[in-house]
């Protein structure tokens, strides 16, 4: 297959591209690493009247950590993120969801931004971002403004972006002391799409009571269970655990296609919800 015509802009600067975008608005696609934009124009599933590429703007392209908070340009690939040091030492969540990412040749030309903006159900990178209470930094000629991961997805590839609006820097605070973390999926293959992904954070007070817990599902948009907030307080516990992720898991909108049912991947987040509560509590004592 081959996509539909279409114009093509490479800007050389973020302001050239934000007016790029103001100008054309809903006829305009930006081109990050194309991983997942490019096989869906081939398809004629999108069908843009332009894109504007953002492989030029270097100044995307970053991962630096100031006062503590890791910031990431959005055009900074997935591989990057993989391979950082300081990712690992800092954020392994993300590096762990980096590492579930498709295949390495996926990872060397996928970006992060990219992945979060397009908002595939079964991505990894947005459920570590809310995991980790992430915010994104939104951009367009207008201004800027700053979201909550977790404010930020709205259903199946939507967003909350404004046509005129580019993500350009992604922010995730430090983990607290005393913090564990949790991260599996499952897939028919290595480095196909997930059909079920969990990620956990574990915070635990000096008595180790937990302190705080988050617990995401991949899904139509990534779910954040509240049934989670009745665990603060108490001490970890594995039958707490199954009964949370029991709980949790019956929440899910899941749906069913030629890879999985809905039972399937509804049965299969219990049991990975499980194994992250009980993974990321045992990495609080490391």
């Amino acid at each position: 297959m081959k996509p539909a015509s279409f114009d093509y802009y490479s800007p050389e600067s973020l302001t050239e591209a934000l007016q790029l975008l103001e100008q054309h608005r809903d006829a305009a696609r930006p081109l990050a690493g194309g991983q997942s934009l490019v096989p869906m124009m081939n398809f004629r599933l999108a069908r843009p009247a332009l894109l504007i590429d953002l492989n030029n703007l270097r100044e995307l392209s970053f991962l630096d950590v100031v006062d503590g908070e890791l910031r990431i340009g959005a055009m900074t690939r997935q591989r990057a993120l993989e391979r950082s040091a300081v990712v690992a030492a800092g954020w392994p969540l993300l590096q762990e969801a980096a590492r579930h990412i498709g295949h390495i040749h996926i990872r060397n030309r996928g970006t992060i931004g990219g992945s979060i903006a397009h908002a595939y159900p079964s991505a990894e990178l947005p459920l570590a971002m809310i995991a980790l209470d992430a915010s994104f930094l939104l951009r367009s000629t207008q201004g800027e403004r700053i979201v909550p991961a977790r404010d930020f997805f709205v259903d199946v590839m939507t967003t909350i972006l404004e046509p005129s609006e580019l993500l350009v820097e992604i922010r995730v605070p430090q983990a607290e002391s005393r913090t564990g973390w949790g991260f599996q999926e499952v897939s028919r293959r290595h480095g196909d799409f997930a059909l079920a992904a969990v990620a956990s954070i574990i915070s635990l007070r000096k008595d180790r009571s937990i302190d705080k817990v988050r617990l995401v599902f991949t899904g139509a948009k990534p779910h954040l269970s509240k049934k989670t907030d009745s665990l603060i307080g108490q001490k970890p516990d594995g039958t707490m655990f199954s009964d949370i992720a029991a709980t949790s898991a019956a929440e899910l909108e899941t749906e069913s296609d030629i890879h999985a049912s809905s039972e399937y991947r509804r049965e299969v987040s219990q049991v990975l919800a499980r194994r992250v509560l009980e993974e990321a509590t045992a990495r609080t004592a490391i």
